[in-house]
């Protein structure tokens, strides 16, 4: 079973989406399941995990509802106030929905540089392991220093570090993400999604020969078990023209290896790690 395991769905206002700038004018529609639906069909993909876009309680709800509508939206990973007072009554109640697996926070948009060692979020992620839901980590590569001193206090905690830890895509990687992404793999509780890399690099003028040192990296740290791929679609449309690219740069770099390291990474480990039946 081939899933995607990380993309978006939203209804655009340019109030909402502010981020979304001149240059990303693609990005200015609406992007639904009627949207995606028919590219993981042709592709043969079975599903796929929608991450939060906006930090409210409302986005969780939103994703909630077109996975209740879509039964090929496998999982969802909302957002929850990880600093709230009643977040573990917020838990109990939110577990009784049976495809949120888990959460995120926009930590890369943190102004606070220190922010996701601060005593309250590190107070709220443990609360999470308690409830048995994962976290999708996403930062820059300049925080990723800071990822196995948050690690190191929610051992119990379920990870995946999203986009490959938004490595700076140039002749080769930066020892800074080279060293912070072995440290992240020693914890074995963390996984990490081959996503996202296309977006990191010159949108106009990439080649799949770009990822490679960074992908063989990644294998060779967190071994063929712990890396799940993802488009980020509709957000990679800013690097390519059609979903089919971003599926085959991943595709492409996995044909020479076994075939049970291909259908881990493709499926089986974001199955598993998301507890999708």
């Amino acid at each position: 079973m081939i899933l995607d395991a990380h993309q978006h769905f939203w209804k655009y206002d340019p109030d909402t989406f502010g981020w979304i700038n001149d240059s990303m004018r693609v990005l200015r529609r609406d992007f639904m399941p009627e949207d995606l639906g028919p590219l993981l069909a042709a592709e043969g993909i079975a599903g796929c995990v929608a991450v939060q876009a906006m930090q409210t309680d409302a986005e969780t709800t939103f994703l909630l509802d077109l996975a209740n509508q879509n039964s090929w939206i496998k999982a969802v990973i909302g957002w929850v106030d990880l600093l709230a007072d009643d977040l573990d009554e917020q838990l109990e109640w939110l577990g009784k929905f049976q495809r949120l697996k888990g959460f995120r926070h926009i930590i890369q948009d943190e102004p606070d540089e220190q922010f996701m060692l601060r005593p309250d979020f590190v107070r709220g992620m443990q609360a999470l392991g308690a409830h048995d839901f994962s976290y999708d980590l996403l930062v820059y590569e300049h925080q990723l220093p800071m990822v196995p001193l948050l690690l190191d206090q929610c051992p119990d905690q379920r990870f995946v570090l999203d986009h490959l830890g938004k490595p700076i895509i140039g002749p080769k990687p930066s020892d800074r993400w080279i060293e912070s992404i072995y440290a992240i793999a020693d914890h074995p509780h963390t996984c990490c999604k081959l996503s996202g890399l296309v977006t990191e690099a010159d949108w106009r003028n990439w080649k799949p020969a770009d990822f490679q040192p960074f992908l063989e990296i990644a294998l060779d740290a967190f071994g063929p078990e712990r890396l799940m791929w993802g488009s980020d679609w509709p957000v990679c449309l800013l690097a390519v023209k059609a979903y089919p690219e971003v599926y085959h740069v991943l595709d492409n770099f996995l044909k020479t290896r076994p075939e049970s390291e291909q259908t881990a990474i493709m499926g089986g480990n974001a199955a598993r790690f998301y507890q999708i039946n």
